[in-house]
């Protein structure tokens, strides 16, 4: 058998300070998270992460850079995480769209508010990529090449 991680992305959106974050229910509990998630088939990244920014906080995302790549293993269950976060802006944003399934609200915080809230944060990836992103870490997206 083949080992493959679940390949996801996350969108990091920085205003006045704080970060768009999404509180979503994932088993029953509340947790917190960058806009993100799975890879559809025949999906570019940057499409996917435009997509899931848009589903989760009703917000319209302008990719302009890649802050990192990151493996993560979840300690509980043993499932592989391959995150692919984005950086870059939002406009549009359509305060009637109802959200994804499971989020709960769209909402801004402080590095340091998600650092007091850090036993909610969905995984230790949540952080990492703030870290990376306020570290100034950036890759071009021309990195990425999606091919048919």
């Amino acid at each position: 058998m083949i080992w493959k991680p679940h390949t996801t992305v996350a969108a990091i959106i920085e205003r006045d300070n704080k970060f768009l974050m999404v509180e979503e229910l994932v088993h029953g509990e509340l947790v917190i998270n960058q806009p993100a998630g799975h890879l559809d088939p025949d999906e570019s990244l940057v499409t996917a992460v435009i997509r899931e920014t848009q589903e989760e906080t009703a917000w319209q995302f302008i990719p302009e850079a890649i802050t990192g790549i990151y493996l993560w293993k979840h300690p509980d269950n043993g499932k592989s995480f391959l995150r692919i976060a984005f950086c870059g802006s939002c406009n549009n944003h359509n305060a009637s769209q109802t959200l994804d399934e499971g989020i709960q609200a769209a909402v801004w915080k402080t590095r340091d508010e998600l650092m007091q809230q850090q036993h909610k944060l969905r995984s230790p990836m949540v952080l990492t990529c703030i870290d990376d992103y306020l570290a100034g870490k950036r890759s071009p997206l021309d990195l990425l090449s999606h091919l048919s």
